[in-house]
């Protein structure tokens, strides 16, 4: 039904006959003159109707209005000079129409079909097929396809096999809340939409197929955020008789090729790398933005002798004192830096103090508290210069570390330390590794030991041994990517050992009994030889919504859902009929309002 896209015409088609479909951008009657401006997926061309010229297609064009659904048949010619459109890449012809098709009448948008439009988000995602056809929004799924497009070309290119795992599965542990489907021929029994297919591509080892890839659709649900959804994409990734090194190098020639594919870029390799401990230490955070610095400094040591009685209180359990030079920061008021303590409170520490150094000398709230050589310890270990000011928090390691961390965020965008994205320029993007990883953490909600990454990461061989004695001291052989301070895939090499993976279980308060019930079949399967693999999952929709230069992945996904987690455009969840709940032997229990 058509010869060539809209964007497609040049000066160089002058004279062809052509016939394009689309949507009517715009509409303008200049003096019995008709200029439509015709609209699809590759962009926009200029048609233009004259009553003497084209008088049957005229007529019709008189009647036509945005986004009415047409198919134009006219010849190619060039605009007169001076009317020539720069910003247009069809902007040097016209398509001068000899009959016009009206495929569809269109009621009025609820909003303008342009790239930079103020209107509510929960207004376009209940029109999402409107707000998909501005030009921004098809740009984020042709930067989808692109990127998918060079992953499967890579995985190809390196033998991997793509298998498609189940989404009904058993529920099983996995750090999130499993979607549950109910059985209808099994009553009382669901099934569960798989969180990922960890498991069964680790079978897939066992069952020899060495190098497994999957571009695959999951499932959690988890409690409502800004950046997350309950159904997302993630590429899947497994590999046999590898270690950490050829994981990690596999990785790294996929962001190579997906880069180079979709921006044009060329990234080095091998990524940085920094250990887990390194980078909550330096700065606060497993996953650190590296675009800027501000790092953090222990000031422990400074503090050990200490008269500050909150100071001594902390230290005395075993806490840890962080500090962070802030540039400039001696200019910062009160309500400044009160802010900044708001900012450390909401991620759990009791307060943050402050050093002011000008050219007078050492103030703030704390110097009184403090001796002459605290003061000058804090200035010499920061690296403080006149003019600057130095944040400290003292409290339990963790917490002190991972608040002045989100502290160093906030000052960050404060001072507009993150360079402004440029795409094409290698320096925007700042990869690094993150290894490492303690293999499990301790929830004292719970009273138990729960896993960092989940249970089948494999520990540090050195290391075995402290799973008896000291269990939060054991290494996972875990690996991170992080881009411009956003994971962007995670991965570990697995215990592929029986007995290995019993012991981790139990650590973990999953006893035998629970054990063999929810993975007795998986570890039944190590009994019957499992290669040492590893592998890595990578989020395909974070990766795409930062090389779009977006800051939401809702911005790249076609029919996402809203940050309540409800479909605005088709209104799921919804209740269902009495008969299908019958069928499943499932009864509803509406809970009370609150």
């Amino acid at each position: 039904m058509r010869s060539h896209w809209c964007g497609e015409l040049r000066a160089s088609d002058v004279g062809k006959q052509v016939t394009l479909n689309g949507w009517v951008h715009r509409r303008r009657d200049h003096g019995g003159v008709i200029f439509l401006d015709l609209r699809d997926r590759e962009g926009v061309t200029q048609v233009v109707l004259h009553p003497q010229e084209q008088p049957e297609a005229y007529g019709i064009a008189e009647a036509v209005r945005s986004e009415y659904v047409l198919g134009i048949t006219g010849v190619v010619r060039a605009r007169i000079p001076g009317a020539e459109n720069p910003k247009m890449v069809t902007g040097e012809i016209e398509v001068a129409a000899e009959a016009i098709e009206i495929f569809a009448k269109a009621q009025t948008p609820p909003f303008q079909i342009e790239d930079r439009i103020e209107v509510k988000e929960e207004t376009r995602l209940k029109y999402r097929y409107i707000d998909l056809r501005r030009p921004e929004m098809q740009r984020g799924l042709k930067m989808r396809h692109e990127v998918i497009k060079a992953i499967r070309d890579f995985f190809d290119g390196e033998q991997f096999i793509e298998v498609e795992t189940p989404m009904l599965n058993k529920s099983t542990p996995e750090g999130a809340r499993d979607y549950l489907v109910p059985s209808r021929l099994q009553p009382g029994s669901f099934f569960a939409l798989q969180q990922s297919p960890q498991l069964f591509k680790q079978l897939l080892m066992v069952a020899g197929l060495d190098r497994y890839y999957q571009v695959v659709r999951c499932f959690r649900d988890e409690d409502p955020r800004a950046d997350r959804q309950p159904d997302f994409t993630q590429l899947d990734m497994e590999v046999s008789f590898a270690d950490e090194a050829e994981v990690r190098r596999l990785t790294e020639q996929m962001f190579v090729s997906i880069m180079q594919r979709t921006l044009g870029v060329a990234i080095e390799t091998p990524f940085p790398q920094m250990t887990y401990d390194e980078a909550l230490d330096t700065y606060g955070s497993d996953k650190p933005d590296l675009r800027f610095g501000l790092p953090m400094v222990d000031l422990t040591k400074v503090f050990a002798g200490t008269g500050v009685q909150m100071f001594q209180n902390a230290l005395s359990k075993g806490g840890a004192v962080k500090g962070l030079r802030v540039p400039t920061g001696a200019g910062f008021s009160r309500k400044e830096f009160e802010a900044l303590v708001g900012v450390a409170k909401t991620y759990g520490a009791g307060g943050m103090a402050w050093i002011l150094y000008g050219s007078g000398g050492a103030t703030g709230p704390l110097t009184k508290a403090l001796s002459a050589e605290e003061v000058e310890g804090v200035k010499q270990v920061s690296g403080a210069l006149e003019g600057d000011a130095v944040l400290i928090v003292c409290d339990a390691l963790r917490v002190a570390q991972r608040s002045l961390g989100e502290v160093r965020l906030a000052l960050a965008a404060k001072l507009g330390l993150r360079p402004e994205l440029a795409p094409t320029d290698p320096e925007s993007w700042k990869f690094l590794w993150v290894i490492d990883a303690p293999m499990v953490e301790w929830n004292p909600k719970e009273n138990r030991w729960d896993p960092t990454h989940h249970p089948f990461t494999a520990p540090h061989d050195t290391d075995v041994d402290l799973i008896e004695t000291d269990p939060g001291a054991v290494r996972s052989r875990a690996y991170d990517a992080v881009l411009n301070g956003s994971e962007v895939a995670g991965g570990s090499i697995r215990i592929h050992d029986p007995q290995m993976q019993r012991k981790v279980f139990g650590l973990i308060g999953i006893d035998e009994e629970k054990a063999e019930r929810m993975f007795g079949w998986f570890v039944d399967a190590y009994n019957y030889g499992a290669p040492p693999h590893g592998g890595i999952a990578a989020g395909v929709d974070r990766i795409v919504a930062m090389l779009a230069g977006k800051d939401n992945i809702r911005e790249v996904m076609a029919f996402p859902k809203s940050s309540a987690m409800t479909d605005l455009m088709t209104g799921a969840p919804d209740i269902v009929d009495q008969s299908l709940l019958d069928d499943l032997h499932v009864k509803v229990v509406v809970p009370p309002p609150d």
